[in-house]
């Protein structure tokens, strides 16, 4: 099998002299090349730690007899870029990095590749990125960052900023908080869509088994990026590719995963987005039918009791896997070489588990504490629901695991906002009453990149009385920390003239999320029938007429213009 990288040396005489230039020797010209891609840069704790990772896969890659290059597509922080404008740029920036990693890897001729993230947008555009170089590839993530003190975690500072502009903590007991959230570099401590697409990437068979979500401060996670460098010679020289992992039984095993884990919504932007880059068609409603029945085992925050650093105390990936494991493709193909059965096999037998729960016992808790038995679940309905009606013609997304059961079934007064800001100051000042539906609209990918709603979400699920008789519905997409009674990725967007562009004051909506309804049943606080609902949404979609383009130059107008429905993933086409 001739190597990718020996063709293009034949193809370029300059090659070779080029590469010599920057201190390759003659020898390292003819051994296999691989790319190593990562994120780092001192731009949040999720990435400004990862150099030490790609400084040991590339000592593995040297061992097994190649040669790495380093490269470099530093990502943004969604936490950084809230309560701005910053944060518009978060979903775009996945695709403008699953981009650069095309153009490194196909621009310079690799054998395989090593990719290096951790957070929210990186993993996913690593994902999107190796499954366009579709060569063979291997991710190592940075892992998940201590809790503070009293387990303090990230995801609970929005709950004590919205407390602190209501006046129930003090302005020190909120620094106090913001100052001791965030102890150690790592993704953030909750099951935000960072540590969900951390565990994604190794459910799809892609990582070392039980590597994704280890504390960033274990020493055995610099072990693993040496391993990794070394097993991804070995891929290369065995020309196992992305595709010959991740099939369509590969994306099932990793829904499975998803709903045991009560994973973040974002993963339905982001996991059907790479599907489509290698061809493959995953929908929504895949995610919606895995789900229904699914043992839902992870007692993590936000929806659950521990920090996120316990998930690997608990056995990580292979625990959970090995609970569900009668719903799972045992046969699929992982970077290993082995299939996945083989793996969870010599996990039982080489100490893994054993060494996991060492890390539980100055907590005087067990493993089953924070990965509950399959045969003891916490729901056992997965954790997803895809929502669909006159109101969202095309779908919604919701995390009913995060819902209050009060609001499973409700019929709400419709209050449209046609930003967050305007809907958020509307909850703070108590502008929103109980039985209303907050919309907040255009802010889809077409309409604004499709920020999150994180503050107002936080607004609502802080308030005892609003997070169990409202609902939040949005085009937008929520943080992977969001709790609550919230709907979001309505389609088709407001501005593409959706019916969530058409709502008005009063108007009443049916949330039926048992039976996955999202629909206007009633105008101006009358209920009516369906034909004449229809009829009235009609003529108002006859008078809508589009706002301006919110972006007019720039990234966010290139995305604006070709970004998809959220459904589908909202990748660029």
């Amino acid at each position: 099998m001739e190597l990718n990288s020996q063709r293009v040396r034949g193809l370029a005489p300059e090659n070779d002299p080029l590469k010599i230039g920057m201190g390759w020797s003659v020898e390292d010209l003819d051994k296999p090349q691989i790319l190593v891609e990562s994120t780092f840069g001192d731009s949040h704790p999720g990435s400004a730690h990862l150099n030490q990772f790609v400084d040991e896969a590339i000592r593995g890659i040297t061992d097994a007899g190649a040669k790495g290059a380093r490269y470099f597509t530093t990502d943004i922080c969604d936490g950084i870029a809230q309560g701005h404008d910053g944060i518009n740029y978060s979903l775009v920036h996945r695709d403008m990095i699953a981009n650069m990693i095309e153009i490194h890897g196909n621009s310079t001729g690799f054998d395989g590749g090593v990719f290096i993230a951790s957070c929210d947008k990186s993993v996913p555009a690593c994902l999107m990125g190796l499954a366009r170089l579709d060569m063979p590839s291997i991710v190592i993530t940075g892992g998940v960052m201590d809790a503070g003190p009293d387990l303090l975690t990230l995801e609970q500072i929005g709950m004590y900023s919205a407390m602190c502009k209501r006046g129930e903590i003090t302005d020190e007991k909120l620094n106090y908080y913001k100052q001791h959230a965030c102890p150690s570099c790592g993704a953030c401590s909750f099951m935000g869509t960072a540590s969900t697409m951390q565990i994604m990437a190794e459910a799809l068979g892609l990582m070392l088994p039980g590597s994704a979500l280890m504390p960033a401060t274990c020493e055995d996670l610099k072990e693993i990026a040496y391993q990794a460098g070394k097993q991804v010679t070995e891929l290369a020289k065995k020309g196992i590719k992305a595709s010959d992992i991740v099939t369509m039984k590969a994306f099932e095993n990793a829904i499975m995963v998803h709903a045991a884990i009560s994973g973040s919504t974002n993963s339905l932007l982001h996991i059907p987005a790479m599907a489509h880059e290698l061809g493959l068609e995953l929908d929504a409603d895949t995610f919606d039918k895995m789900h229904r029945g699914a043992h839902y085992l992870l007692d993590i925050r936000p929806a659950g009791k521990w920090p996120a650093q316990f998930f690997y105390y608990a056995g990580g990936v292979p625990a959970v896997m090995e609970e569900i494991k009668s719903r799972l493709h045992l046969d699929v193909m992982t970077v290993t070489g082995k299939t996945l059965g083989e793996n969870l096999e010599e996990l039982k037998q080489n100490g893994f588990y054993q060494k996991c729960e060492k890390y539980l016992e100055p907590w005087g808790i067990k493993r089953t504490d924070v990965i509950r038995p399959f045969g003891n679940p916490i729901g056992n309905d997965g954790t997803v629901g895809i929502l669909r009606g006159n109101l969202a013609p095309e779908g919604s997304v919701v995390k009913h695991s995060a819902v209050p059961k009060e609001m499973f079934k409700a019929v709400l007064k419709a209050k449209p906002f046609d930003c967050e800001e305007d809907a958020i100051e509307a909850v703070l000042t108590h502008k929103i009453q109980p039985g209303d539906a907050v919309f907040i609209r255009y802010e889809g990918p077409k309409g604004s990149g499709m920020p999150e709603m994180f503050y107002t979400t936080e607004a609502i699920s802080s308030d005892p009385e609003l997070g169990k008789s409202i609902a939040l519905i949005t085009d937008g997409r929520f943080s992977g920390a969001s709790k609550g009674p919230a709907i979001g990725h309505v389609s088709p967007e407001a501005a593409d003239g959706g019916p969530i562009a058409l709502v008005e004051d009063d108007d009443l909506i049916h949330i039926d999320i048992p039976n996955r309804i999202l629909e206007i049943i009633g105008i101006k606080g009358q209920e009516l029938p369906k034909k004449e609902v229809d009829k009235i949404l009609e003529e108002r979609k006859k008078a809508w007429k589009p706002k301006p383009q919110k972006y007019t130059k720039g990234v966010l107008k290139i995305y604006s213009e070709h970004a998809v429905s959220p459904m589908k993933g909202g990748y660029m086409e």
